[in-house]
């Protein structure tokens, strides 16, 4: 049996977490308090609750009139319905600009980074970038699927090879749904 011993310090948890992170092929996400002082433990509790993991400062948050404005030039460039465009937003990361999912998709519209970089986006987490690239995308979806934004919105969802024979994956079917009642509510103004 190991002689394990519970950690003495925050140094001894930084070290930890580090041997985890590379054991898992992760990223550490935050360093640990240099000074191991009860204030530098609560500033490092307040980036993780912030969403920064303790890096740095909250990234300011995106008004929702910028959003707005983003998604109107974005739109105003791929011709692209605004009222769907913000649909999307709303659905994929709830507007919210530093959103990360599980699989790897960032920013307002959820962009895999393959994806991005496909795009042109350096930085799939600025606002301007990744709703300019997601409108593109968006905009490149609905001409392969012909106009059908059931059959786009799951292609974005998805990947357009799950549904390149004109079937929405069952998995994908709640997402679409949601994405045009969102649309609906959008495109009536409320």
């Amino acid at each position: 049996m190991n002689d394990v011993s519970a950690p003495s310090s925050l140094g001894d948890i930084a070290a930890i977490e580090t041997r985890i992170a590379q054991l898992s092929g992760e990223a550490r996400p935050v360093a640990a308090p240099a000074d191991g002082s009860v204030a530098a433990f609560q500033a490092l509790l307040n980036g993780f609750s912030s969403g920064t993991g303790g890096s740095g400062p909250a990234p300011a948050p995106v008004a929702p009139a910028d959003v707005e404005r983003l998604i109107a030039g974005a739109c105003a460039a791929t011709g692209d319905d605004p009222a769907l465009v913000k649909a999307v937003v709303a659905n994929e990361s709830g507007f919210n600009a530093t959103a990360t999912s599980p699989v790897g998709a960032q920013g307002l519209m959820q962009l895999m980074p393959g994806t991005a970089a496909e795009l042109g986006v350096s930085d799939a987490y600025d606002p301007a970038q990744n709703v300019a690239g997601g409108a593109r995308y968006l905009a490149q979806l609905l001409q392969r699927f012909n106009g059908d934004v059931p059959l786009a919105l799951a292609a974005y969802n998805a990947g357009p090879d799950a549904v390149e024979h004109g079937r929405i994956p069952a998995e994908t079917r709640d997402y679409v749904r949601s994405v045009l009642s969102s649309y609906a509510q959008y495109r009536h103004g409320e």
